[in-house]
C-alpha cells in the first residue's frame, strides 16, 4: 500500500550516480550527506500559432519538457555523495553528466539523466559551516516508477 496524506519535505530523497555515466550498478547510487532544502523548476516549451478561424486567439502546444531540481546544503568532506558533488566544481563537458533520482514521500520514484551545476562549492561568514550547493538539471526524458501496489 502507498503511503498517503501529508509529509514533512525530510521525507523526500535524492541519489546521485557516484562514478557519473559510468555509475551502472545499484551500489553506485548514493545520498548526498547535509543537504537541507531543495525546490524544484520546470521548463516548459510551447509552440504558439495563431490561424485565422481563432480571429487572433492564439493556441498553444506543449512540445517539450524539462527540470532543475536545486539542493543546498553544507559541504560534508568524507562522504561519498558531498564529495562527488564538490567535485564536479571543476569539470564540464560529459563529466557533469550522472544518473540522478528522487523518490518521493509516496514511494514513487523519478530516475534520469542529469547534468550537475555546481552553483556554490563553498563559502559563508568565518562562523558559518561551509556550504554545497547545486542544480540538478533534467538530460533526456525521466523514468517514474509508481509506489509498490499504485
Amino acid at each position: 500500500m502507498p503511503n498517503t496524506g501529508v509529509f514533512p519535505v525530510f521525507k523526500n530523497q535524492f541519489k546521485i550516480g557516484s562514478k557519473g555515466e559510468d555509475s551502472v550498478e545499484p551500489t553506485d547510487m548514493v545520498t548526498i550527506a547535509e543537504m537541507e532544502t531543495f525546490s524544484v523548476k520546470m521548463d516548459g516549451k510551447a509552440e504558439e500559432w495563431t490561424p485565422m478561424e481563432t480571429e487572433g486567439w492564439m493556441k498553444r502546444l506543449m512540445t517539450a519538457k524539462g527540470f532543475t531540481i536545486s539542493l543546498k546544503g553544507k559541504r560534508s568532506v568524507g562522504d561519498v555523495g558531498n564529495d562527488y558533488i564538490a567535485s564536479l566544481s571543476w569539470v564540464s563537458g560529459r563529466d557533469c553528466n550522472t544518473p540522478f533520482e528522487w523518490t518521493f514521500p509516496s514511494g514513487g520514484k523519478l530516475s534520469f539523466g542529469a547534468v550537475i551545476n555546481v552553483t556554490s562549492p563553498g563559502g559563508g561568514d568565518s562562523t558559518n559551516v561551509d556550504s554545497l550547493e547545486f542544480d540538478a538539471m533534467s538530460n533526456g526524458k525521466p523514468t517514474y516508477t509508481p509506489p509498490a501496489g499504485a
